[in-house]
């Protein structure tokens, strides 16, 4: 069986790179906005040349889908596909809160396998391959993260700082959740959960993107969440419009079924009243 170590070793140095890159621009808040009104950066554009300029060098036969380059409909005949977002969290960028990551996800055949996101503002950084485990590496130190159960009776939310949304509170109503923390990014909101510091994220919303969401996908999972979308089913990768239609749903162990079914009803009752 092919390992994916070098590809690992690979993502895990570009993206440190890039989040370099990230930092020479941090303090300043200039931006544009692009379509659809999300703000976009320098700093998006530096961190994407050197991740996209660097998966090209070493991987020439893969395609790359990237939140910052053009998208190619070559990639959909490729059977191995990076997923690049070079700068995830830029309003948080911007607010200068250090909620951002740079992530880098590879799925092969629509499954994601390998991720990496990592924190520049903490110099964290987070990596996964499928079936291999995930880890946390902290002043030149790595740790495997491997989840718990519950602390409590009710699951520890961690919620969207940048988009809140109605539905949301309708679903935290509804598992009876008291204890939420806002927070930017999901690569920061997935490495919570992995670091047992929260136990669930629901994001039921049509426009997040396959880079939103596979390299933080992997990095759950291997630490033990279960991730799905927002009906249960499981997000698939380099689709023609990669989009994530129904939104994500990461659950920690001892997040059981109730709560996927609570989520899955709020949600599809949502969509017929539309």
């Amino acid at each position: 069986m092919t390992t994916l170590h070098r590809e690992l070793a690979t993502a895990t140095d570009l993206a440190r790179r890039a989040g370099q890159a990230v930092l020479d621009f941090y303090g300043s808040t200039d931006s544009v906005a692009k379509a659809g009104g999300s703000p976009v950066t320098e700093a998006d554009y530096a961190a994407n040349r050197i991740i996209v300029e660097g998966l090209t060098s070493a991987f020439a036969g893969d395609g790359i889908l990237s939140e910052e380059s053009a998208d190619s409909p070559d990639r959909l005949e490729r059977s191995r596909v990076w997923i690049v977002d070079p700068l995830d969290g830029t309003k948080e960028f911007l607010a200068q809160n250090g909620e951002f990551s740079v992530m880098i996800g590879l799925a092969i055949q629509g499954r994601p396998v390998l991720g990496v996101v990592y924190l520049p503002a903490l110099d964290v950084m987070y990596g996964a391959i499928a079936g291999e485990g995930a880890w946390v590496e902290r002043s030149g130190t790595r740790e495997v993260l491997r989840r718990d159960g519950l602390k409590g009776s009710a699951p520890r939310l961690v919620g969207s700082r940048s988009h809140p949304d109605p539905l949301i509170e309708e679903i935290v109503a509804a598992l009876g959740i008291s204890d939420v923390v806002p927070c930017g990014s999901v690569g920061v909101k997935c490495s919570r959960i992995a670091e047992d510091q929260r136990d669930l994220y629901v994001h039921p919303v049509p426009y997040l993107k396959e880079w939103d969401t596979c390299a933080p996908e992997v990095i759950a999972r291997e630490a033990g969440a279960t991730v799905t979308d927002c009906r249960g089913e499981p997000l698939r990768y380099n689709k023609v419009e990669p989009v994530q239609p129904h939104g994500i749903l990461v659950r920690a162990p001892g997040c059981d079924g109730e709560v996927e079914q609570t989520v899955r009803r709020v949600y599809e009752s949502a969509l017929r009243s539309v």
